[in-house]
């Protein structure tokens, strides 16, 4: 028969046991719901400054994730050409891809938007999960919808990350691209800066400066790169959101709760 001293060691280690299988738990659990590295593109004139609030939200929903607002080709450096910019973001990107076993997600504002498509596009080996277009001018900005045939024969950026004309590169391009788990299109009337505001969402003038939505847009018909690919996979989502100027988007609490947090 045990004796008492016996009795109060079994308790002490079944006291102990009790305290370690909730920790243990605990531990389980933030590994299972590991977040993953969040990666911000800031826009036309922006620098990694103006990002402290979204980050902030970021790191208020889902603590403990690793977010990076890539620090290059701030302010008035956001006007070197594009495949510049694609190059050097695509260098700073890269390394945190590499670390991020499990993926990575992108937030990309405004024209920070068309350069991680440019990013996704050539970078064959990326692992991005969601890619957050923030009010980006994806079907372009207006200009002149009349001339569509100049811009197709001089855009030396937008006009073939679209597939607008012949690019020996876009099949291998369009694999790339649709590496992407998820496609998400944020946008909303009260912009004031994208013209027409439909175009964060892949939608543009006709030569009768009618807005043609994306379901209607050549690019999406032809899925020359992808888009149509996504919508039948489940993956491609909109969130349209009234109310927002362009410059407050990242910025936006409520936005941030409504169209990015469950993409993350």
């Amino acid at each position: 028969m045990a004796g008492p001293s016996f009795a109060r060691t079994r308790r002490r280690v079944s006291g102990a046991a009790g305290l370690m299988w909730p920790l243990l738990g605990a531990c389980l659990w933030a590994a299972v719901v590991g977040y993953k590295p969040v990666i911000i593109v800031h826009g036309l004139f922006d620098s990694s400054d103006d990002f402290k609030n979204l980050k902030r939200f970021i790191n208020e929903s889902h603590p403990g994730t690793n977010v990076t607002v890539i620090d290059l080709f701030d302010r008035g450096a956001s006007l070197e050409p594009m495949w510049k910019q694609v190059d050097g973001f695509k260098a700073a990107i890269y390394p945190i891809m590499q670390n991020a076993a499990d993926g990575v997600h992108f937030i990309c504002y405004s024209q920070g938007g068309l350069v991680c498509r440019g990013i996704l596009s050539v970078l064959p080996d990326h692992n991005v999960h969601s890619f957050i277009s923030l009010s980006a001018p994806q079907a372009g900005q207006y200009g002149d919808p009349h001339h569509r045939d100049l811009y197709v024969n001089t855009s030396d950026y937008l006009a073939l990350i679209n597939s607008e004309r012949p690019n020996p590169n876009s099949t291998a391009w369009k694999e790339n691209f649709l590496k992407i788990q998820k496609l998400v299109l944020i946008g909303g009337p009260d912009d004031g800066v994208i013209t027409p505001w439909q175009s964060s969402q892949f939608g543009f003038y006709d030569d009768n400066e009618t807005v043609i939505e994306i379901q209607h847009q050549d690019l999406y018909l032809r899925d020359v790169f992808g888009l149509k690919t996504l919508a039948a996979r489940g993956d491609l989502f909109f969130c349209t959101f009234p109310g927002v100027e362009h410059v407050w988007w990242h910025s936006n609490e409520t936005v941030f709760h409504s169209c990015i947090e469950k993409w993350l």
